[in-house]
């Protein structure tokens, strides 16, 4: 079980948040989007990383307060490494 600190609330059990895919993935304009082809459409709605170690996750205080935040988890041993606001940039984490 994970115990995630909202950056609002503190820290909380999993079981209060909802998972929201991965993080900071920038939406194309609607002049981009008129322009895209199919292919490159669907690679933006489908393709997403899936590292083997840090990734970049958006999380909701579903059962809480209800507030985005983003969290740089370990994805082979569930380490989070830091939790951050909505609109901020993604950590520089040191390589070990």
């Amino acid at each position: 079980m994970l115990l995630i600190s909202c950056p609002y609330c503190g820290p909380r059990d999993e079981h209060e948040f909802a998972y929201g895919h991965e993080a900071h993935i920038a939406r194309p304009t609607l002049e981009q989007q008129n322009t895209m082809t199919d292919a490159e459409w669907a690679d933006y709605l489908f393709m997403r990383k899936n590292p083997k170690g840090v990734h970049f996750e958006r999380w909701v205080h579903s059962r809480g307060c209800r507030q985005w935040f983003n969290v740089a988890r370990h994805t082979v041993t569930h380490e989070i490494i830091k939790v951050y606001k909505m609109g901020e940039p993604a950590p520089k984490l040191e390589q070990k």
